[in-house]
């Protein structure tokens, strides 16, 4: 059967499941939804020029990529392409159709450079680098067992901390985002970012239908939001951690801990019995924290990139 990529259509819900069942095969540490998924196309900002593609064989969805320009970046024309095939469905050539319809969006909304995250299997990696794109940073999928592994104690805040969960700034999440964004703005990355639009976070990160403002937990230090740990989870019993970060002015004082472990604890009380998070393989210091709360490595991606014609 002949193989057609085309954008997905988010008034459809075939093409949702569609797209989340190939992702949930071939990365099943991630969380996605139909759900989660339409509210990525229709919300994120318009500069990103967006778009989920569809890879399709006689009906069936085989393969998708997720595109764009990662318009919040310091430099210009950094774009992205990140493609996944069902894994009993390679070989058909919608990964290379996918490739080739995402650079030529890529192309023509003005970038010059294009980013793929690629699961670091021989075969993946021979892939991307037949077609001209080069390895760059590696990052780890960690698995924590919920219901059989056991979570650090929970422990006193010291004077002066308290801990706090995200529905507590329904009123006002602005410190919550301030604090997000100085973080985010620290983490490794090939791409350097800076996080300044208030309203497209509420769209993409606050109001996203994986985020959970109630397994969110925040530490105040005097009254100030010092470090976080930001939870998702698919409604189900799997939870994932997809940030977790101190202030600068309060690094050093186990506030990330802190705020970890009250977030998996809750996640365990709510009934959540697996916890992924991801981390980039230079950071040393949150793959120890990790570490200590029992997670081991599961996957690892390779980030690859090639400039664009």
């Amino acid at each position: 059967m002949t193989v057609i990529v085309r954008d997905l259509r988010p008034d459809v819900r075939s093409d949702a499941e569609g797209f989340a069942r190939v992702r949930q095969r071939a990365l099943p540490f991630m969380l996605f939804t139909p759900e989660s998924l339409v509210h990525d196309l229709t919300r994120t900002h318009p500069d990103a020029r967006f778009r989920q593609l569809i890879a399709e064989e006689g009906g069936e969805v085989i393969g998708t990529a997720q595109i764009g320009l990662a318009h919040e970046s310091t430099e210009p024309g950094q774009g992205f392409a990140n493609v996944y095939v069902h894994p009993e469905r390679t070989g058909r050539g919608a990964g290379a159709l996918l490739v080739r319809t995402a650079e030529e969006h890529l192309s023509a909304v003005g970038a010059t450079t294009s980013y793929a995250w690629v699961l670091d299997a021989p075969a993946n990696r021979a892939f991307a680098e037949r077609r001209g794109y080069t390895a760059s940073r590696s990052a780890h999928f960690l698995r924590l067992d919920l219901a059989q592994g056991t979570l650090p104690p929970l422990r006193t805040p010291p004077p002066g901390v308290e801990l706090r969960t995200g529905a507590d700034f329904a009123d006002d999440p602005r410190p919550f985002f301030a604090l997000d964004a100085e973080t985010m703005s620290d983490e490794p990355s090939d791409i350097g970012y800076e996080f300044s639009d208030y309203e497209a976070w509420l769209e993409e990160t606050w109001r996203h239908p994986l985020f959970s403002h109630e397994l969110t937990s925040v530490v105040l230090v005097d009254g100030r939001p010092a470090a976080f740990s930001a939870a998702r989870t698919d409604g189900g019993a799997r939870y994932g951690t997809v940030m977790t970060g101190t202030a600068r002015a309060f690094r050093g004082r186990g506030l990330a801990k802190l705020a970890k472990n009250d977030s998996l604890h809750r996640a365990r009380a709510a009934g959540c019995t697996e916890a992924f998070t991801g981390n980039d393989s230079g950071n040393g210091p949150m793959l120890a924290i990790n570490k200590w709360f029992g997670y081991d490595i599961c996957a690892t991606e390779v980030r690859y990139v090639r400039e664009l014609g």
